[in-house]
């Protein structure tokens, strides 16, 4: 049976397979004479712990990778640690930036040092989330009715982008400041949702789609009027300056990458949820096998 607290702690201690890339391409190993020596085969991989969209599509791209005879850490971070990171080099890769709203900030602030490599997933959404037998179906009527979700907004952690948006504009806009905003963590939302769905109460959380919760749980969205949350999303692909230059196979094949809704719950659900005892990149690489249309659609050309 799917365990949130298990599950969540396999996936923020992903198993680092490899050592951190620090050095770029240019090897004083080289041979003598060689115009350059061969790129570096450790490369590391910034996985924003709780966003599960990022940890399976980084632990897909880490099977992919290490058949390819790369190795490949993956290193669970805040988000914003994820962006210094590229910026200054320590990370290779992020493969869930969300734009042109969720990570907007990160991206004015480090656009100049970091590269985006594409959109592999072009239907994300940021929602506020309640039961489905709730009271209310827009989120202006929940300054109104707050007390009927004991005066609290459930959150996740404080680096989040959906945490910016609803802090700088849905609160503003909605007039929700008296209600109590809690931040913790993505586990704890869940933990949170859980339970009070067994519990039979009222609850309001910042979610995304996709989200396996939608599918776990008997939730809805509230609707948006006011269009606070923004539209749909893009999940991009970032990587640290001078990526593409050394490894173009693998910049190119992240730009040609895409995965659709169905596609992408699936494989969430069959990582997260079927699979919450096991090592998720095996599962990810058993997932791949079972959808080979989905693994070919990722290919590098070396």
């Amino acid at each position: 049976m799917f365990s949130i607290s298990k599950k969540t702690l396999a996936l923020t201690a992903a198993i680092a397979t490899g050592s951190m890339l620090t050095a770029c391409s240019n090897d004083e190993g080289g041979s003598e004479g060689s115009e350059s020596a061969a790129p570096d085969k450790n490369l590391s991989i910034g996985v924003a712990a709780g966003w599960d969209e990022g940890v399976v599509m980084s632990n897909l791209a880490a099977v992919v990778l290490e058949d390819n005879g790369y190795t490949v850490d993956l290193r669970d971070a805040d988000v914003g640690v994820i962006y210094t990171g590229l910026s200054e080099g320590d990370f290779d890769l992020f493969l869930d930036a969300w734009l042109p709203i969720t990570h907007k900030a990160y991206v004015e602030k480090y656009g100049d040092k970091i590269e985006d490599l594409g959109a592999w997933y072009e239907e994300a959404k940021l929602t506020f989330a309640v039961n489905n037998d709730s009271p209310i179906t827009s989120i202006e009527e929940l300054a109104d009715n707050a007390d009927a979700f004991d005066n609290a907004i459930i959150g996740i952690d404080a680096g989040a982008g959906i945490t910016e948006v609803t802090q700088n504009e849905v609160i503003p806009t909605y007039g929700l400041e008296s209600m109590d905003y809690k931040l913790s963590s993505t586990a704890a939302m869940l933990a949170e949702l859980d339970g009070a769905m067994r519990r039979g109460d009222n609850i309001v959380v910042t979610l995304w789609k996709p989200h396996w919760a939608y599918a776990k749980f008997d939730i809805r969205d509230l609707e948006d009027p006011e269009g606070a949350l923004g539209g749909t999303e893009a999940v991009h692909s970032f990587a640290r300056a001078g990526f593409t230059e050394d490894y173009p196979e693998i910049a190119q094949a992240l730009d040609d990458f895409s995965i659709t809704d169905e596609e992408l719950s699936d494989l969430e659900n069959f990582v997260i949820n079927e699979n919450s005892d096991r090592d998720s990149r095996e599962a990810t690489r058993e997932w791949l096998e079972n959808n080979p249309e989905v693994r070919d659609r990722f290919t590098l050309d070396n």
